[in-house]
């Protein structure tokens, strides 16, 4: 893929880069798309010295990041490549030399992202069984592709769906399943409880695992994990190691997308002057996007570098950074 720029790096703009790769192709994930983006930096930079490249790199990650109201996923991904960046310029004899290699590296990078997804398909269908019921929730690509291969494999099983608000991507989820010849059917969020005695297990993906192994998903991922917890079924996580992130939230409220904004409540004097999609925009805008599974409430993480359980998501950060 090929992202037009002029030559000059102050007039190249790294979010319109960024938001140009995620338009062109639907199915690539956020932390991919910043590195892509990163990479298309280094094909821009005029910088002279190895400190100067550092920098503006740095700086582009930054802008990146303020870009977009939740960067945990994106972060993930520009936080890996600019680690690797930096171990890399350790040795760096040759400056030229060093910026071709982190160029092909970074494109290597993201065309093995796709086999990611392939790896973490093959080594999910061992937990779905057949004739069962299973319980998803949002759209993960991931999750999709593991669903499908199974299908691939004869097994037989029907799929409910969360409806997902505010974004209602678990509509799109349930269209992708019934075209793949996959029985689906969306459930109002709310309905969780009530259908949880009919389901084997629960598949989530994630926009990013934490230290501890816990999750940072769309709003909802919580109280799902819970009520499967509640009613002893297994929960798992089917995540790309590339979205494993250095952030240990201690609760909800300790995640870098809370503001003091959300969930506070409305002025009534104005509030009765309000039309109805006025109100219901309102209480969007104040509500979260995504919320914070802690460790306990998962059962496995399904990823690239193998099943996991919450507790060895560590060690792998661990290699992945050091």
């Amino acid at each position: 893929m090929t992202i037009s720029a002029t030559d000059d790096t102050e007039q190249f703009d790294i979010v319109k880069c960024y938001q140009k790769f995620l338009k062109e192709d639907p199915d690539v994930s956020m932390p991919i798309a910043a590195i892509e983006s990163l990479v298309e930096v280094i094909k821009h930079s005029k910088a002279t010295t190895l400190s100067e490249f550092m920098e503006s790199l740095k700086d582009a990650s930054q802008k990146l990041k303020s870009s977009v109201k939740n960067s945990i996923s994106l972060s993930a991904g520009a936080d890996l490549f600019l680690r690797f960046v930096t171990r890399t310029s350790h040795d760096v004899t040759n400056f030229e030399a060093c910026k071709e290699h982190l160029m092909n590296s970074g494109k290597v990078l993201v065309e093995k992202a796709a086999a990611v997804r392939e790896k973490i398909g093959d080594l999910g269908v061992q937990f779905i069984k057949d004739d069962a019921t299973i319980l998803i929730h949002s759209y993960s690509r991931v999750v999709m592709l593991l669903l499908q291969r199974a299908a691939a494999c004869k097994k037989r099983f029907k799929v409910y769906v969360t409806e997902s608000r505010p974004s209602c991507l678990g509509i799109r989820a349930t269209e992708v399943l019934c075209k793949a010849g996959i029985p689906a059917t969306v459930i109002y969020d709310t309905a969780v409880g009530y259908i949880i005695d009919k389901v084997d297990a629960v598949f989530v993906g994630a926009e990013g695992v934490v230290e501890n192994g816990g999750l940072i998903n769309a709003i909802g991922t919580y109280q799902l994990a819970v009520v499967a917890k509640a009613a002893n079924k297994p929960f798992y996580a089917v995540i790309e190691s590339y979205k494993f992130v250095r952030l240990f939230p201690l609760n909800q409220y300790d995640l870098p997308t809370h503001t003091p904004d959300l969930l506070t409540f409305p002025d009534l004097e104005h509030h009765t002057d309000l039309s109805e999609d006025e109100i219901i925009g309102n209480y969007e805008a104040i509500n979260p996007t995504v919320d914070y599974t802690p460790p306990d409430y998962i059962t496995l993480l399904c990823t690239d570098l193998g099943v996991l359980t919450p507790s060895g998501v560590s060690d792998e950060l661990i290699k992945l950074y050091l």
